[in-house]
């Protein structure tokens, strides 16, 4: 297990960095990144897979809802998806690569590696090759994270020394459709927290009160948690985790 740097429990994280698209900046955009910086605040980002291989910077599996384009993200290069213009903005979807370039160790990075499954398995382990490739020279203070146990365990075989955390939450079948009811059973019940050498959770803002999220934090562990919209969230969440990834205010 490694321990979770001191930075990501000290500052507050902007959730897909600091967007806000009525000032331009795009969640998980080079805009959003350099705001998060100016003001001081630590980042977190989520990364998809490219038809070439390549870690991108960006939430959903398919284009429509955040940018210009249309379908898969995994049907485009990243040559393309730097050319895709992001809705709210003047921006184009941007690679890890071009992340760490601005980011450059100034403020800690929190990372999301999306479930490339389809249903919480084991996906092959493509994006978690990409990811801890081109996270190997990068000094800064970071940390991996996914909802999948499988490529939290994968990271950890790829890159050992880079710390890494499972994104929890109760699996209600309405919030997650697509999975069976013992998938979901299983994965509210974080059991594969010692088995994926995690060292931190990320929670659910709403379900912070479960037994299972004391468990990790009586056992010494930090608890991060997601996503805190207002001073009041986060005056709440503040009483259980040890620190908050927030949108929509400045925390």
């Amino acid at each position: 297990m490694i321990p979770l740097p001191t930075a990501l429990l000290n500052m507050p994280i902007a959730h897909r960095a600091l967007h806000d698209i009525t000032d331009g900046r795009p969640e998980n955009s080079r805009a959003a990144i350099r705001a998060a910086i100016e003001h001081g605040y630590g980042i977190e980002i989520d990364l998809q897979l490219s038809k070439d291989g390549q870690a991108m910077v960006f939430h959903d599996y398919d284009l429509a809802r955040l940018s210009a384009g249309e379908g898969p993200i995994q049907q485009q290069t990243r040559a393309q998806l730097g050319a895709t213009q992001l809705k709210g903005g003047n921006e184009t979807i941007p690679s890890l690569i071009d992340a760490l370039e601005i980011i450059e160790g100034q403020v800690p990075l929190l990372i999301e590696l999306k479930d490339q499954d389809g249903a919480m398995g084991e996906d092959g382990g493509v994006l978690e090759k990409a990811v801890c490739a081109t996270l190997r020279d990068y000094d800064g203070p970071t940390a991996l994270m996914s909802f999948n146990p499988y490529s939290v365990a994968r990271c950890a075989e790829l890159a050992p020394n880079i710390p890494r955390g499972l994104v929890t939450c109760d699996y209600t079948a309405e919030d997650w459709p697509t999975l069976s009811a013992t998938t979901r059973n299983k994965l509210a019940r974080i059991p594969d927290f010692d088995r994926v050498g995690a060292s931190f959770i990320s929670h659910d803002r709403k379900t912070l009160d479960l037994p299972q999220v004391a468990a990790i934090k009586d056992a010494g562990h930090p608890v991060l948690t997601w996503t805190i919209r207002s001073p009041a969230q986060e005056h709440k969440a503040r009483q259980v985790a040890d620190n908050i990834t927030f949108e929509g205010y400045l925390a």
